[in-house]
């Protein structure tokens, strides 16, 4: 790929489900896209929640990650477009569940996704932010999410444990950058399905941002109901309900990611 211009890699990573890593890159996505930013999200888990809920069905998924992975299918035809105009994705289906066992006598097994994101494959698809969705295990896929990415943004619910298990992804972070991926930077912590009533979600917010300081973005996702619709119409929440206090989070998270580095391209 030419040194001219490199899309800006993000990889939503925790190993705990249900923390809103889908959710999160949907949204971020849909909201960089508003923000002029064209978006290619990589679902990597093998429930493709990320394709359902940004429009792409079961049926038309024809080449998946999985191609991707396994059988060197070209990533533009494993690309789609989504519900939203200035989003395209790479879908999954559940034959990725098996990319782990099929991966493992591949001398290159870490480096894969790597190597196709930063080829020209990705040229001709002009896009400047590209979010992975990682399944909720740090496993193979979750690795090559790292190793291709620049940057990792963790989903961290606030809940009771919540800091706890970053210990390990911390620790996975941290042998990535010495054996494959030095640049490898974490883009931030994002608290989510945050009820701010809530006094063990203050306190969990408190633990985090005395823990992990200005790794913790300022904005805070709160446990909103449009969000949680939003996915049963294969859409964002901010194409769903944009006045949302959910649509609004991920709206002020774009914009505090977009006031690091400015638009990708000019």
């Amino acid at each position: 790929m030419s040194e001219e211009f490199h899309p800006r890699i993000i990889t939503i990573a925790n190993q705990k489900g249900g923390v809103g890593k889908t959710t999160t890159t949907i949204n971020l996505a849909s909201a960089l896209e508003k923000r002029g930013q064209r978006c290619l999200i990589v679902d990597l888990d093998p429930q493709g929640n990320a394709s359902t809920g940004i429009g792409v069905d079961i049926q038309d998924r024809i080449a998946t990650t999985y191609d991707l992975l396994i059988d060197g299918v070209s990533l533009l035809d494993v690309v789609r477009q989504s519900s939203t105009p200035g989003i395209l994705i790479a879908p999954a289906t559940t034959d990725l569940s098996s990319a782990d066992i099929e991966l493992v006598a591949n001398e290159r097994r870490s480096f894969l996704l790597r190597d196709i994101l930063r080829s020209d494959q990705v040229t001709s698809l002009e896009v400047d932010y590209i979010l992975i969705d990682c399944p909720p295990s740090l496993n193979l896929l979750t690795v090559n999410a790292m190793v291709a990415a620049d940057s990792i943004l963790i989903p961290l619910q606030s809940e009771f444990f919540a800091l706890e298990g970053l210990s390990q992804l911390m620790l996975t972070i941290r042998e990535i950058r010495q054996t494959a991926n030095p640049a490898l930077r974490i883009e931030g912590v994002l608290l989510t399905m945050h009820d701010q009533r809530n006094r063990l979600a203050q306190q969990v917010e408190a633990d985090a941002r005395e823990t992990l300081g200005e790794l913790v973005f300022k904005t805070i996702v709160p446990r909103n109901v449009r969000v949680s619709e939003a996915p049963s119409y294969a859409i964002p929440v901010i194409d769903y309900d944009p006045n949302s206090k959910g649509s609004l989070a991920y709206q002020a998270l774009a914009e505090e990611i977009l006031s690091r580095y400015g638009a990708v391209k000019a």
